[in-house]
């Protein structure tokens, strides 16, 4: 299984913001010879995605299937997801026609939909996109009501824990804990392991929690910084998850892939963490991997399940694109049912139609798929916003470390914070 995009991002250090428009100046004359490069004959549907190993056999079947009217041509991103939403964001800015097809992380929707970046999608386009697919991925795509964004792809975190010391998964963070200290104290493995870096992995940690809590970090219409009494409560636990003693000494500077190793090398009892390490652990150490199970990951309250932050990409029309209809056609190709069940299987990249789960081929694939699909049923979903990536940038500086965290004034430090970020859109990181 290849990682959600979430699993590569860089971490971010507050710094100087630089204006989209101020980056399209500069960037305009390096940009000048982009195109589409089909002179009149064939139309070329320049699809920019990240890497994806088994994404060609897709492109391939769907240019079979246009037979002819268009050739859809695979250029692949960065791997780095922060890399990827900059050469996307500098090339729109300068309004490149260049590019077709986007493939955008889910929190990056609403900052291209403002920016008037990215089509939306109506009548038969939108209609084919919206039936059967999740409402967590579908609501990620939505911009003021509008649909701009074909959700291609999912992720959530699950709890990963070693049967041979816990005997079944706690259901709360605190019990958790409790059950990682009993096992210190007897000299066995312990640590429960997850990523508390400065960056996005830490803020996914911190919206789960938020809103496994009840919590509203904004306002429904996603104006207005709330912070309220549910994320205190969020503060409170990770401030006790990360003074209790069954962290990792490097959780301050974990992140996804460091955290898969740790828990490989044994020292953990419980993991948080994305699907991708379950394969990664089946070819690491097919023995302990024997021992390792999963489950929904835990709440904060034992009677209300957690809900759980979800990632992905939604693909997305460029506004400047010189085939916007051979474009949705080609969008809706390649996240189509077939495909996405092909890409989950190949590619390890959960489907966000809810049909697919059921197919008999992505039991073996997807041995964990019903405790996937029960928590994005019920998902966390990250503040929607154009601005997030400001409120990512101070919300992970603000909760780091989160062993320093102080409930009340550290909610009044992020409210101000988030509400001067509401300002800021379009911004590089």
């Amino acid at each position: 299984m290849t990682r959600d995009p979430e699993a590569t991002r860089h971490r971010r250090r507050p710094g100087v913001r630089v204006g989209a428009a101020a980056v399209a100046l500069a960037l305009l004359a390096p940009l000048a010879a982009c195109g589409s490069g089909d002179e009149g004959g064939t139309p070329t549907i320049n699809l920019y995605y990240p890497p994806e190993q088994n994404l060609q056999k897709v492109v391939d079947d769907c240019n079979a299937q246009a037979q002819g009217r268009y050739r859809i041509a695979y250029r692949v991103l960065p791997r780095q997801a922060d890399d990827q939403r900059v050469q996307l964001v500098r090339r729109l800015a300068a309004e490149d026609s260049g590019m077709d097809v986007l493939g955008l992380d889910v929190t990056w929707t609403q900052e291209f939909a403002s920016a008037d970046w990215i089509r939306e999608w109506t009548g038969q386009d939108k209609a084919e996109v919206e039936q059967g697919t999740l409402t967590g991925p579908l609501d990620t795509a939505r911009y003021e009501g509008r649909l701009y964004g074909a959700p291609k792809n999912t992720n959530v975190q699950l709890l990963w824990y070693r049967t041979d010391l816990v005997p079944e998964a706690p259901k709360t963070w605190d019990d958790m804990i409790k059950v990682a200290q009993d096992l210190k104290g007897q000299g066995k493995p312990y640590q429960v392991l997850t990523m508390g870096a400065q960056y996005e992995g830490l803020v996914v940690l911190y919206n789960t929690l938020a809103e496994s809590a009840g919590g509203k970090i904004l306002s429904d219409d996603g104006k207005q910084a709330v912070m309220d009494e549910g994320t205190v409560k969020a503060l409170d636990q990770l401030k006790r998850f990360a003074t209790s003693g069954v962290t990792s000494p490097s959780f301050s500077n974990a992140t996804e892939d460091p955290v898969r190793l740790e828990f490989q090398s044994g020292g953990g009892a419980f993991q948080v963490n994305w699907p991708f390490v379950y394969p990664a652990l089946q070819e690491a150490d097919p023995e302990l991997a024997e021992k390792v199970r999963w489950a929904r990951v835990p709440g904060i309250d034992a009677n209300t399940p957690s809900k759980v932050t979800i990632g992905g990409v939604n693909m997305a029309v460029s506004a400047y694109s010189k085939h916007p209809t051979e474009s949705f056609e080609a969008a809706r190709c390649i996240r189509n049912e077939k495909n996405q069940k092909f890409s989950a299987i190949n590619d390890g990249v959960p489907p966000t139609i809810e049909k697919v789960y059921d197919d008999p081929e992505m039991a073996e694939a997807y041995p964990m798929k019903e405790t996937i699909l029960e928590e994005l049923k019920e998902p966390a979903v990250r503040p929607l916003t154009p601005a997030y990536q400001s409120i990512s940038t101070v919300m992970s500086a603000i909760l780091s470390p989160p062993s320093a965290i102080q409930p009340e004034q550290t909610a009044d430090e992020l409210r101000q914070a988030i509400a001067d970020a509401l300002e800021s859109k379009g911004v590089l990181p």
